[in-house]
C-alpha cells in the first residue's frame, strides 16, 4: 500500500494563485505529476465543479477541496500552505492551509 501523502505532495508558503480554481490546479497538476491521476484536466474539473456546488472552505482558514474522479489511480492527499491566503468561502475568510483529497470513482459492475 502506497502512503496517502508524500513530500512531493505538499507546499509550503506559496502563492499558488489568487482563487480557488487557481489553487485546485496547481494541486491536480502535483498529484498528476506523481502518477497518482492519469490527467490534470480531468481531476481538475472533478475537484473544481465540487467546489461549485458548495465552498469547501470551513472555521480557522483550511479548505478541504475533494472530489471522486475517474482521473485519479490512487487515494491522494496533497496540502499546501498558502501565501497569501485564498478565499473558499469559509464565513470567517480566506484560508491558507488546504488539504485537497483526491478519490479514485466508486465504479459499479454496470460501468
Amino acid at each position: 500500500m502506497t502512503q496517502l501523502i508524500t513530500t512531493e505532495l505538499v507546499e509550503l508558503d506559496q502563492n499558488l494563485g489568487t482563487s480557488p480554481e487557481d489553487v485546485i490546479r496547481h494541486l491536480a497538476s502535483k498529484v498528476a505529476a506523481t502518477g497518482r491521476a492519469s490527467e490534470v484536466e480531468g481531476l481538475f474539473a472533478d475537484a473544481f465543479g465540487r467546489e461549485q456546488k458548495t465552498a469547501t472552505g470551513i472555521p480557522g482558514g483550511i479548505a478541504i477541496p475533494h472530489c471522486r474522479s475517474a482521473a485519479v489511480i490512487e487515494p491522494t492527499l496533497a496540502m499546501a500552505r498558502l501565501n497569501p491566503k485564498v478565499d473558499f468561502g469559509a464565513k470567517d475568510g480566506p484560508a491558507d492551509l488546504i488539504f485537497f483529497i483526491a478519490a479514485p470513482k466508486v465504479r459499479t459492475r454496470n460501468t
